[in-house]
């Protein structure tokens, strides 16, 4: 193995613990809107979160403004973060 293939890249990011309500409410607001179109909710999340087209939200109940405005790497942070807190 060479040696760039043994190094680790770090991610420097530091979400604010602030964000985290935020990003709760926001997700829960866009699940409830999706669902109520009839979408599926973690399909259509994990669609915009991969691709970053917001087109995958809909805009029923302003789903799409709302989460266009967190970035999506703090919604993912937030969501490893609570995933990780609930496996230990």
């Amino acid at each position: 193995m060479s040696d760039a293939q043994d190094k680790t890249t770090l991610f420097s990011y530091h979400a604010l613990e602030e964000h985290s309500a935020t990003v709760r409410t926001l997700l829960q607001q866009v699940y409830e809107a999706l669902q109520d179109k009839g979408y599926n909710p973690f399909g259509q999340i994990v669609g915009y979160l991969i691709s970053g087209d917001p087109t995958f939200i809909t805009s029923h109940k302003n789903a799409r403004s709302l989460i266009l405005q967190i970035e999506r790497d703090i919604i993912l942070e937030e969501l490893v973060r609570y995933y990780l807190r609930q496996v230990e």
